[in-house]
């Protein structure tokens, strides 16, 4: 978990749900990807938000949450809110 929480963004809530869903290492998290990672977040906990998913893109870039351009905000936030909407169907 101290691997996990030396990455940019994750502190040690994040790294505790991250290392319960199997993401227990940077390249694990790294080679998943922060989509397939917060689908398996969201799968345990269900209250995880676009912030995490933005985090987590933050921490894999090695950068701060809110610094991802607009492109790559909007391609989080379209992929939030098509899990959104598959949870109400």
């Amino acid at each position: 978990m101290s691997e996990l929480t030396a990455m940019m963004n994750i502190g040690k809530e994040m790294a505790r749900k991250l290392t319960s869903v199997g993401i227990d290492t940077p390249e694990k998290l790294i080679e998943l990807g922060s989509i397939k990672a917060f689908r398996k977040l969201k799968e345990v906990y269900p209250n995880v938000c676009l912030v995490h998913l933005y985090t987590l893109e933050g921490a894999i870039c090695s950068t701060e949450y809110n610094r991802l351009s607009e492109g790559k905000k909007k391609e989080l936030k379209a992929f939030s809110d098509y899990l959104k909407g598959a949870d109400n169907d």
